[in-house]
């Protein structure tokens, strides 16, 4: 049986397994603290001791915090190159804190432009180091391959395709499912009796949770949203600035996603969240101009949205830079609103996708695999 078919036959360990070591934890913008979160609470619950740079969710599942997420974030070429000096003094504070503390691993959650600086300076002390969410190398050029190679010593991969391109590239690396299937759906009525939606149609808004993406996505999505309710006021939007709440009774993303008939997403997390909840969806990104410039001669996928990526198709419709208009995103949701049999197809497709994220339990198969590269 190979690591991979192990890792997800495992279901959740049903006793608590005693993880004797002292773990290193950092997540550098609110969606990592969202899926590090767990990851801390499984290590905790098996005696590990977790410190590191992390968000309130980590915080609250037994982080002891060096840092916070908040003051980290960043996207985007121009803006991870503006974030370089507070990056630096931070590495700086996090060597001297694996001085004084002695880690035994250091787990590192997306956010490419620090964290492989981190690997690196956890290399030169020895410090195992596991990726999980890797660096996306597939969708832009490899020219960091070698660079990883050196640094990382295990990948924890959330996307299928993901375990066959990083161990091509010589990295050992696990499929150990994406960590959205862990997260609770409510049922549909439930969540539109929360919302009061009533009878009537549900748009939901999720402009990402960073905080250029909300400045940049939230103003084009509330104008999309005024276009959709003049040409249907009976349509109820939610709308949000961040992934963990929306307005009208800040409901938690799960209940909008759940309640909506249709949600507006930008690219990201939030778009597998509402496919395995069956809510049809449009995606939109703009970023500022010199990112885009740059980003269209280095990306290599044909698509910026998961389900489209997984599916290997076009299922939800992708409306990026210029192409994100207003008018265009108001004709988009409008067109699944309308057209039944549109937003049926979204969610046909979408049936697919469970089959290929995993089984539930990715938290203590991660918790499981650090113990594991640790050496515990």
């Amino acid at each position: 049986m190979t690591a991979r078919d192990s890792a997800l036959a495992a279901p959740a360990p049903a006793t608590r397994h005693p993880y004797d070591l002292s773990a290193f934890l950092s997540a550098g913008e609110p969606s990592g603290d969202t899926i590090a979160a767990p990851l801390v609470e499984a290590l905790a619950r098996g005696g590990a001791a977790c410190s590191g740079v992390g968000g309130p969710e980590m915080r609250a599942a037994g982080l002891t915090a060096l840092a916070q997420t908040e003051s980290l974030s960043a996207i985007g070429f121009t803006e991870v190159i503006a974030s370089i000096p507070r990056h630096m003094r931070l590495a700086l504070e996090i060597t001297r804190a694996w001085n004084r503390q002695r880690p035994d691993i250091a787990v590192l959650v997306d956010y490419p432009g620090f964290h492989l600086r981190l690997a690196r300076l956890a290399a030169r002390r020895r410090l195992p180091v596991l990726y999980y969410v890797a660096p996306q190398l597939w969708a832009w050029q490899a020219s960091r391959a070698a660079r990883i190679r050196e640094t990382v010593s295990h990948v924890a991969a959330i996307l299928p395709f993901e375990e066959g391109f990083f161990r091509r590239m010589g990295l050992p690396t696990t499929f150990v499912g994406n960590p959205v299937v862990d997260r609770a759906r409510p049922e549909r009525q439930a969540a539109r009796n929360a919302v009061g939606a009533g009878h009537r149609p549900v748009v939901a808004l999720f402009p990402g949770s960073r905080r250029i993406e909300t400045n940049r996505l939230t103003p084009l999505f509330l104008a999309a949203a005024a276009r959709i309710r003049a040409a249907r006021r009976d349509v109820l939007i939610l709308t949000g600035n961040r992934e963990g709440q929306v307005g009208e009774g800040e409901c938690l993303a799960s209940v909008a996603v759940a309640a909506a008939d249709v949600a507006l997403c930008k690219s990201g997390t939030i778009t597998l969240e509402a496919a395995l909840a069956g809510t049809p969806t449009v995606i939109a990104y703009r970023t500022n101009a010199a990112t885009h410039w740059l980003a269209k001669r280095l990306v290599r996928v044909p698509y910026i949205g998961l389900p489209n990526l997984l599916l290997e198709r076009t299922v939800v419709p992708e409306l990026i830079q210029d192409q994100a208009t207003p008018e265009a995103l108001a004709s988009a949701v409008l067109h699944l609103l309308d057209r039944p049999q549109a937003a049926a197809a979204q969610r046909d497709a979408f049936r697919a996708l469970p089959e290929l994220l995993g089984p539930p339990g990715v938290a203590a198969r991660v918790a499981a695999l650090a113990a594991e590269v640790a050496g515990a």
